[in-house]
């Protein structure tokens, strides 16, 4: 019995070690992640590239007030899945800090200087009292010294930089996909194109209009891509033609048998 009520102890605290060396808040904050919309993050030879799902619950909800990409500064972006409340505490965080470099050093931030700020701070959430974990987790991207740089940070306040990879739901299926396809070479248009196809691995029955997707280059900055574009790069990675080949396989099979 007594063991029982020292494993509700642990499982309680937000900054307690269980005996084997867990902290159980942070992996309910990392359970909390992957349950939200996945979003995806590629490095390219020019840029980064976002693409997030970001579908309406309701045919009633404005699909504009859900957003899962935002933009940083001129050369950096962001994507998130978890909470979206606590997604927006360090999204502003974040944004505040960029600003504060530009007026106190006259240039801007760097990726890796920012995202180790912003996991600085997630970090000390796991070990002060009164507090707990973000149930958020980060995608920073941007462009630094004129190269692509691309980090990830999680509940824990673990900034890892990646050349490709995915925060939500869907993560071994996804990252997955991106493992198998990811290349050296890749476009800004191939990393949209790899974004919309890696999220078609977990999910294959959604359109443009479900997905935000975002770039961020040397040229032109952090940009919303328009619907148009989302469109024409959907339709580029075929997303849901082996679905239909597949039904019309079926169909050809069943009037044979017929």
């Amino acid at each position: 019995m007594m063991g029982g009520n020292d494993q509700q102890a642990y499982d309680r605290g937000t900054s307690l070690f269980s005996p084997d060396g867990r902290i159980y808040q942070v992996e309910y904050a990392r359970e909390a992640v992957s349950r939200g919309a996945p979003s995806v993050g590629i490095r390219t030879a020019d840029g980064v590239v976002f693409v997030a799902m970001s579908r309406a619950s309701s045919t009633l909800m404005e699909a504009e007030s859900i957003e899962k990409l935002h933009k940083l500064d001129d050369h950096l972006g962001t994507a998130s899945a978890g909470h979206v409340a606590d997604a927006r505490q360090l999204i502003d965080l974040a944004r505040r800090q960029s600003q504060g470099n530009r007026l106190r050093y006259g240039e801007p931030v760097g990726v890796e200087t920012l995202t180790k700020f912003v996991t600085d701070h997630i970090q000390e959430n796991t070990q002060r009292g009164g507090t707990r974990p973000y149930g958020a987790a980060l995608l920073i991207g941007g462009i630094e010294n004129g190269e692509p740089r691309l980090f990830a940070a999680d509940p824990s306040g673990t900034p890892n930089e990646w050349k490709a990879t995915v925060i939500g739901g869907g993560r071994q299926d996804i990252q997955g996909h991106l493992e198998e396809e990811w290349t050296d070479d890749l476009s800004i248009t191939g990393g949209v194109e790899l974004g919309l196809a890696a999220l078609a691995a977990h999910e294959d029955e959604f359109e443009p209009a479900d997905v935000a997707v975002a770039t961020i280059t040397e040229a032109d900055g952090y940009r919303t891509v328009p619907g148009d574009e989302v469109a024409d790069a959907f339709e580029a990675a075929e997303i849901g033609d082996d679905a239909d080949d597949a039904d019309a396989d079926d169909d050809d099979e069943t009037d044979s048998e017929e």
